[in-house]
């Protein structure tokens, strides 16, 4: 059977949440037996994200290959069993430089290099990697960054109305993600803003197979056959997007929408019905869960909601697994700055110290940790939150008053993180980082091996310093377990301290490899020691 097609688009307004939608529909196909996999094209002319401010694009997620790609494939492997590689991802800037160094070495013949067919001919081979790289796939769900109108994705679109050509008009579907305002004063749902989204659709040459509606109020009796009428669809082509509780009943929504079911009719895709009883399970959990602890994350992008969106559901799946509702408190770490962590963090059962980069904010997130210690306060930390964890102890603990990072101290008496040394020549700041997966070596007898019940765990990275191996002996005297180190012992991985409830700072990310069904085993136990404070 030939590798069927979804391409996922949306319109009106961004934010609408195609990332869950496509997601949803791809743990549901995954569900009733099928092999998928996903993709995400992104209109945006960098390379890739891993030079962008947080506070524009989010949080930068990492495969296992080192790719530093788009959130969306945050959700894309929480809600699946896809192993996603840098080839998921595309960007615009990616599509123009393999055009222009092609066009170097001089392949394109001579010929001029247009929009339509390189760069386009481009993205359509990107797609077709994807497909041809997973053995045995049956769908591949490939999501189109922005929305409807901009000038920036018109080359994803026209390639992508291009592949129903290339592969057949039963192998590609378009499922377009829209908005249904409800306006209070008139007291209505206008599906108007559909209508037109769906117009502009049409006019690049692209007729959705399905509509799903994004709606804050449940639809009237007639509104899916209005928007079906106008937009010429089947009625049971228009799915009801309603506002949920939370993104883990998604699933569950488009699965009683009929969302799966009419994807494979149109396909002619025959599969079993999906299997959810787990998912049902878990759903429960974080609808009905019996406790309640409270954790604060101290970061430096806390005022954008995406900026630790995997830190986010970490934490949410921490809970699920020990049947306890979290309450996230978001603490920006210069609000801590020289105004003492003790009344901030007054009955916070836990304290999360996420990844970062720059100076903004360390001395807020150090008073944090000196807290959590001092106060036996259940602690974990994310990469610059161990760093930070370990110039905290330095200091206060090792008597190293000047201890610092050179990150941000290059002549620190002290430098307890400093760079690594295959780093000390670069210039260049894109995709040139600790990326991907690594490994780890546990110590017998830490938190950290009783957590994982193995020897040798794989996690993401993605920073440029590492601890100093001169302060190994030291920390040591003072208490600090090296809990996780690189094979060849060289590279510090994991700090634990002794005579602390649970105080534990990793190197790498363990957020990235965390699912609402299989919680990432640090938070789990995070969460559990934050419960068990309270």
């Amino acid at each position: 059977m030939p590798t069927k097609y979804v391409f996922v688009t949306g319109g009106v307004v961004s934010s609408l949440g195609k990332g869950i939608v496509a997601s949803s529909l791809a743990c549901l196909l995954e569900r009733r037996g099928l092999k998928v996999t996903m993709m995400k094209l992104d209109p945006y002319i960098n390379v890739d994200p891993g030079t962008m401010s947080p506070f524009q694009h989010g949080e930068v997620y990492v495969t296992d290959d080192g790719a530093e790609t788009d959130l969306d494939l945050g959700h894309y492997e929480r809600f699946t069993h896809c192993q996603l590689t840098r080839d998921n991802n595309a960007t615009t800037g990616q599509i123009y430089s393999n055009v222009i160094a092609k066009e170097r070495k001089g392949e394109y013949l001579g010929k001029t290099v247009q929009v339509v067919p390189h760069i386009t001919n481009e993205i359509k081979e990107r797609i077709k990697r994807v497909a041809h790289s997973t053995k045995g796939l049956d769908v591949a769900i490939i999501e189109v960054g922005g929305t409807i109108g901009d000038i920036e994705s018109l080359p994803f679109l026209e390639a992508v109305r291009q592949m129903r050509r290339d592969v057949g008009k039963d192998n590609a579907i378009y499922v377009h993600l829209t908005l249904v305002p409800y306006l209070k004063s008139a007291g209505e749902l206008k599906t108007k803003p559909t209508q037109h989204s769906v117009k502009e659709l049409l006019g690049i040459g692209i007729q959705p197979d399905v509509v799903v509606c994004r709606t804050e109020h449940p639809f009237l009796p007639d509104t899916k056959s209005k928007i079906a009428l106008f937009c010429n669809l089947d009625e049971d082509a228009v799915i009801e997007n309603r506002d949920v509780q939370s993104i883990y009943e998604m699933p569950l929504f488009m699965r009683a929408e009929g969302l799966d079911r009419i994807v494979c009719k149109r396909l002619n895709l025959r599969p079993r019905e999906a299997r959810l009883a787990d998912w049902e399970r878990m759903v429960q959990k974080v609808k009905k869960p019996r406790r309640q602890v409270s954790i604060a994350v101290v970061g430096k992008y806390t005022e954008v909601k995406d900026a630790y969106k995997s830190i986010t559901e970490s934490l949410i799946h921490g809970g699920i697994a020990n049947d306890a509702h979290v309450d996230i408190q978001w603490l920006e770490a210069t609000a801590l700055e020289g105004k003492g962590a003790a009344k901030q963090l007054k009955g916070v059962n836990g304290i999360l110290v996420p990844g970062g980069f720059g100076h903004r904010g360390i001395e807020g997130k150090i008073e944090a940790i000196r807290f959590a210690r001092e106060k036996k306060v259940p602690y974990f930390g994310i990469c610059l939150g161990m760093q930070t964890m370990a110039i905290e102890f330095a200091r206060n603990v090792c008597g190293l008053d000047h201890a610092n990072s050179t990150e941000f101290d290059a002549g620190s008496a002290h430098p307890i993180i400093s760079l690594l040394e295959e780093q000390k020549e670069i210039k260049n700041l894109g995709g040139t980082m600790r990326l991907g997966s690594y490994p780890c070596r546990l110590t017998k007898g830490t938190l950290s091996a009783k957590a994982y019940g193995e020897k040798v765990i794989f996690e993401r990275h993605r920073h440029r310093y590492e601890f100093n191996n001169f302060y190994r002996d030291l920390f040591a005297a003072q208490g600090m377990v090296l809990a996780g180190l690189s094979p060849d012992e060289t590279l510090v991985e994991i700090l634990e301290l002794k005579d602390h409830p649970w105080m534990l700072g990793v190197q790498f990310h363990p957020e990235f490899r965390s699912k609402p069904t299989h919680a990432h085993p640090l938070f789990k136990d995070f969460v559990a020691a934050a419960l068990k404070r309270r």
